[in-house]
């Protein structure tokens, strides 16, 4: 197998920045042909991937990658609401590569971007998780998402529909009061 798997004192988790798009992008990509836990079947156009991640790391948005070497292994990201009534808010998007789940990865990406939000004043973090995804469920519960409801068909992949569940965790201690 690769190097560096079997050794989690291999993988940092750091702030992602312009020099990880691309290895970022080819771990998308992977993630997504998998076709079991994104709503993409592949990653996007390489420039259109770039143009994403520039936007969010210009704004501050958290995001978070798990590299090992120069190689990005994981990622999770919150992306903020742009409208002024929706700017508390952001949406968290997180995946892993095969071989590196299971290893308390994902724990530690998604405790990073949820932190950096809170101090960003964010208080609602929202997602979206397909319903037969139990491992991302169960991190999910862990951290303290609730759950708010199901879009029954939310997604159709060869074929066959799968549910969605929806999640938040909510925190208004984390609200910018109006003279910050």
């Amino acid at each position: 197998m690769g190097e560096g798997h079997d050794d989690n004192a291999a993988v940092s988790i750091v702030p992602m920045t312009l020099a990880h798009i691309e290895s970022f992008h080819r771990a998308l990509d992977v993630v997504a042909r998998e076709r079991r836990y994104l709503s993409m079947l592949e990653a996007p156009p390489f420039e259109q991937t770039l143009q994403f991640a520039k936007g969010r790391i210009e704004k501050g948005d958290p995001g978070f990658v798990a590299v090992v070497g120069e190689k990005v292994v994981g990622w999770c990201d919150i992306t903020r609401h742009d409208m002024p009534a929706h700017a508390h808010r952001g949406t968290l998007g997180m995946g892993i590569l095969p071989i590196y789940r299971g290893r308390g990865l994902g724990l530690k990406l998604i405790n990073a971007a949820l932190a950096r939000a809170r101090s960003a004043g964010m208080v609602r973090v929202e997602l979206s998780v397909h319903a037969d995804n139990a491992r991302a469920i169960a991190l999910y519960d862990k951290v303290g998402f609730v759950r708010e409801g199901v879009v029954r068909d939310a997604v159709r992949v060869d074929g066959e529909y799968r549910d969605a569940i929806m999640m938040a965790i909510i925190d208004r201690e984390n609200a910018i009061k109006p003279d910050e």
